[in-house]
């Protein structure tokens, strides 16, 4: 029996072994994550393993929910001790889930600690990783796992001063407007006050969204994000869109009115972002905040949120085709519901300018990164991915790019040990897939 969690976990092959010795120790680029700016500027410290683990991880909480744990120990107001042990007991439930491999290679790594997390070694662990966490600060775990650049979510209106660079670290904000699709009238308001732009017509809108991309650009903004369902099914000229703003009167938006509104605004913007060398991700089949009661309660990004339908791949061919490879900017797909992945991959070949990216959120486990690596290799191409990022708020959550490493190694190893694939091509992709491409594009 090998030892638990030991150097070669998840490497199943000499080849993967020697691939992975190769890409462990490079820095740590991540495109997308939901780190808070502040807590890095200030380089605040954690009250324990608990407050680190447990304050904002919608993961976890979802975890103690499906087994039973109560909401006091979830998002209530226990302890963050109890709430520790109450993780610790269900851990041990979720053999194959990612929170297990995640969990235990945070341990490892920014304790020192390689034992089974369970109820019996709950307090043990409690005390001495809270002893180890004292000495560190928030740059410290950013140093910890070498962490070059952080790109944060950040809306249109949000005061993004605080990015620039801590230790090695580099912190840019990502553009990210979905707010804004919405249509809510109080918050366009908002946007003009914001940018300086009075916003009565279309054009004033747009004015004030470029006077932002080019404040956010100015604090080192190299990637945009967008985050929805379902892709528009409507693209209205400019002149269309123009009546259609207009024609509301100061009054709501209707559900025709903002489809067509949406599908302007995405391919407009995306016009803007290739206009400033910025890179676009687009992230859809999501259905977010499905339990009311739950939601009324704890709020959003608190664990409510479900893939939803697959994505029609008319609708993404459509969107994509109202943008054109001329005015495209560089653009990353991550679907939530990867039931039509390979349809998904094929899209990318059509366009220029497209490419796939990571196995995202729910779909970030070891299969489905195996799944989505696997499909790209063969529908895309595989060489070309941008990696792994965080999507996270967690500091500590950066184990999750060393868990990827480790599944892409040992697929791309048992390739290499079949003799299916050069081990000399390995080395160079590996590097690129885990840190060179990522490096290019926010360069």
């Amino acid at each position: 029996m090998k030892k638990f969690f030991g150097e070669d976990v998840l490497l199943h092959t000499e080849a993967a072994k020697r691939l992975y010795d190769s890409v462990k120790a490079l820095p740590v680029v991540d495109i997308h994550c939901h780190l808070d700016r502040k807590a890095i500027a200030a380089d605040a410290r954690f009250s324990g393993i608990g407050e680190l683990w447990l304050s904002g991880d919608h993961y976890k909480w979802r975890a103690m929910r499906m087994l039973g744990v109560d909401e006091k120990y979830i998002t209530g107001d226990a302890s963050y001790r109890e709430k520790f042990i109450k993780y610790a007991e269900i851990l041990p439930k979720l053999v194959g889930s990612p929170l297990y491999y995640w969990t235990h290679f945070e341990l490892k790594k920014i304790f020192g600690i390689n034992a089974p997390l369970d109820g019996k070694t709950a307090e043990y662990i409690y005390e001495r990783a809270d002893k180890a966490l004292s000495a560190l600060s928030v740059r410290g775990l950013l140093k910890l796992f070498d962490v070059e650049y952080v790109a944060t979510t950040d809306d249109p209106i949000d005061d993004v001063g605080d990015c620039g660079v801590y230790g090695k670290t580099r912190v840019a904000p990502t553009f990210r407007p979905d707010r804004l699709f919405a249509w809510d009238n109080e918050y366009i308001r908002q946007l003009g006050k914001t940018a300086g732009v009075a916003i009565t017509t279309l054009d004033g809108l747009c004015a004030a969204l470029g006077n932002r991309l080019d404040h956010f650009a100015s604090h080192g903004c190299k990637m945009t994000d967008h985050g929805f369902s379902a892709f528009p099914r409507t693209y209205p000229t400019a002149e269309r869109a123009r009546e259609l703003f207009s024609a509301r009167g100061g009054a709501a938006f209707d559900a025709a009115a903002k489809e067509a509104l949406n599908g302007y605004m995405l391919v407009w913007l995306a016009h803007e972002y290739a206009r400033r060398g910025m890179t676009m991700q687009l992230h859809f089949a999501v259905t977010r905040n499905v339990n009311a009661d739950m939601f009324g309660r704890c709020g959003a990004d608190s664990g409510f949120d479900v893939s939803c339908d697959a994505q029609p791949i008319a609708d993404l061919i459509a969107y994509l085709d109202a943008v054109g490879d001329a005015q495209r900017p560089e653009t990353v797909l991550y679907t939530l519901n990867d039931a039509n992945l390979s349809s998904v991959a094929t899209a990318v070949g059509a366009f220029r300018k497209v490419r796939m990216g990571a196995a995202w959120w729910f779909n970030d486990t070891l299969g489905g990164i195996r799944r989505n690596l696997e499909t790209i290799a063969e529908y895309s191409a595989l060489g070309s991915n941008l990696g792994m990022l965080t999507d996270s708020r967690s500091f500590s959550s950066y184990s999750r790019i060393d868990f990827f490493r480790r599944i892409l190694c040992d697929m791309i190893g048992e390739k290499v040990e079949r003799g299916e694939y050069d081990e000399g091509a390995a080395f160079g992709v590996v590097a690129d897939i885990c840190y060179n491409n990522a490096k290019r594009i926010i360069s």
